[in-house]
């Protein structure tokens, strides 16, 4: 049964003599832009600068077109691949009466030749057959990106802001432990409270105090910590304030609900609930898919073999689920999930663990996005109060 959500196939017939089809192959300073014109045999293919505008006025010039050779257009379907430019584009012009697909670039098939050619132009080719047989129905050509609204992008702002500040401080640390180390000092903790007092007392294993341009340089990473650190602790106050003023608005209730789950957070709830969480995915299967869960088999006659994880999916949702597993198994030791990996790792060697750890990740997140849309809760596992 076809699901209302797949976006592997048009659910709209297409009928060719009234749509304007039209794919664009994008860069940071032009764009290339092909058409399929009903009533027109050649395809156009035009060169513009990144510009919306432009390319706006260039569909209805080529609708003015069909017009002309006496079609009526009644539908203009454009696409283009997702990438560094997100999903502006697509918002844009859908505002304006224009329907806009992001089709998802590993989804295309290209060749296999070691040196085939690689063009822009070739490339919108490749694009528009591809796009042309989703709109027909056809399935395995392309799959199409999930638009997501401005606010539901903006929602993950803080959550991928504290992961980057995060790898900020942990570079900062190390830089500074690096910088010590060359000087025979060591067990300093960049991230204790005092540890800028301390700093000034130290000294090398001859005795001398620090070399005044090495004690400067580490006078600055430790004030840039400071400033990483007070970035950090601004965004998670931020986010609790806002739980507390609209713990209705958005995703926000399932975020309360998962930090009710002892061993979830506030921030792997929010991270969870705004990258995988709250997306409407149609199983099971495609939840664990998104989230980088799944493995690739390789297979080949009497050849099997486990080639590891796919790494398809949201590289944040895959880091945080195992991260999560693993306090998963301290903090709900009676669950039903915790006794499963317990039953099967019980004589096992640390690099089995590790392998079914991912497992139980896979596991746990089904779990989690059950319990978030039919709020089914998991056997055995244990939850806070509500507030």
């Amino acid at each position: 049964m076809l699901q209302s959500n797949d976006l592997s196939r048009s659910l709209a017939a297409v009928d060719q003599d009234s749509t304007l089809i039209a794919v664009v192959e994008m860069s940071q300073s032009s764009w290339l832009v092909a058409g399929m014109i009903p009533g027109i045999e050649r395809h156009p293919a035009k060169k513009l600068e990144a510009s919306e505008s432009q390319l706006l006025s260039l569909l209805h010039r080529w609708r003015d077109e069909a017009t002309n050779a006496g079609r009526t257009i009644t539908r203009i379907a454009v696409a283009f691949e997702a990438g560094r430019d997100g999903f502006w584009l697509a918002r844009w012009l859908r505002a304006r009466g224009i329907e806009a697909h992001v089709i998802h670039a590993t989804s295309i098939a290209v060749s296999r030749e070691h040196r085939r050619a690689k063009t822009d132009r070739l490339d919108t080719a490749l694009l528009k057959r591809a796009f042309l047989r989703w709109l027909r129905g056809e399935r395995d050509h392309c799959s199409m990106v999930a638009i997501p609204s401005l606010e539901e992008e903006d929602a993950k702002r803080p959550s991928r802001e504290r992961e980057g500040l995060v790898g900020d401080r942990t570079r900062i640390g190390n830089r500074i432990k690096s910088t010590l180390a060359r000087l025979g000092i060591r067990g300093f903790k960049p991230s204790l409270r005092k540890a800028a007092e301390r700093l000034e007392q130290l000294s090398t294993p001859e005795g001398t105090s620090l070399p005044p341009n090495t004690l400067a340089e580490l006078r600055r990473d430790m004030a840039r910590l400071r400033f990483v650190n007070d970035q950090i602790r601004e965004i998670e106050a931020a986010r609790l304030e806002r739980l507390v003023q609209q713990p209705d608005k958005g995703g926000h209730p399932m975020v309360l609900l998962l930090a009710r789950v002892i061993g979830v957070g506030i921030e792997t709830a929010d991270m969870l609930v705004q990258e995988v969480l709250s997306r409407k995915l149609r199983d099971r299967r495609a939840v664990a898919r998104y989230g980088g869960l799944t493995g690739s088999p390789e297979e080949s006659g009497a050849r099997r073999r486990e080639k590891g994880l796919a790494r398809a999916g949201n590289a944040r949702v895959r880091r945080g689920m195992v991260q999560l597993a693993w306090r998963f198994l301290m903090f709900q030791k009676d669950s039903a999930l915790a006794q499963w990996y317990r039953a099967r790792t019980a004589d096992a060697r640390g690099a089995t663990r590790k392998t079914m750890i991912v497992a139980l990740a896979r596991k746990l997140l089904i779990a989690l996005w059950r319990l978030v849309t039919t709020g089914e809760i998991p056997q055995g596992v244990v939850l806070r109060p509500a507030a």
